[in-house]
């Protein structure tokens, strides 16, 4: 009896790992949710709770790959906005315009307002269009390599994640 119960519990927490990936990989792509951190923390939960050795090693090189695309996301970003010398300033508009745009726009207005948001802050900063919009596009098109790098680790981690389930459920 007790061990068809931890077999069952092995199950909900591989459903629920699973589950939470899915939101992860989603929250790469939408910020609201959380990403790559979502996925770190679901794979040391899993391997911890399910404790095999199988479990451990596809948690641990998960959590890796999520760790190094969250870094990379952020690093290729941070690099491609200063090669572009766009400020924080016109960042900060940008957040307020995604935030703003969240609460008007349903589904796709968090990307509309930061694109508009960027495109205010720019146009404030260098008084002319032709400029912000070439930077705006510059700093949109470093947020989407940020996003494609870290949704692309996040998918990764998760398909160790199944082959590592595939290979505890096998041993058992």
């Amino acid at each position: 009896m007790c061990e068809t119960g931890r077999v069952d519990a092995q199950i909900i927490y591989t459903i629920i790992a699973g589950l939470l990936l899915v939101v992860s990989a989603l929250g790469t792509i939408f910020p609201v949710l959380p990403g790559s951190l979502l996925t770190i923390g679901t794979l040391l939960a899993w391997g911890w709770l399910l404790g095999s050795g199988a479990s451990w090693w596809a948690a641990g090189l998960g959590m890796a790959i999520a760790l190094l695309g969250w870094s990379a996301s952020a690093i290729l970003t941070g690099k491609k906005l200063k090669e572009h010398q766009i400020p924080k300033g016109s960042i900060l508009f940008a957040v307020v315009g995604a935030i703003a745009g969240a609460f008007i726009i349903p589904v796709v207005g968090m990307f509309i307002g930061f694109a508009v948001g960027l495109f205010a802050g720019e146009s404030v900063r260098r008084r002319e269009v032709s400029g912000a919009l070439g930077s705006s596009w510059a700093a949109l098109k470093a947020m989407g390599l940020g996003i494609v790098v870290e949704f692309g680790c996040v998918l990764l981690a998760s398909s160790i994640w199944v082959i590592g389930m595939i290979m505890h459920f096998v041993m058992r």
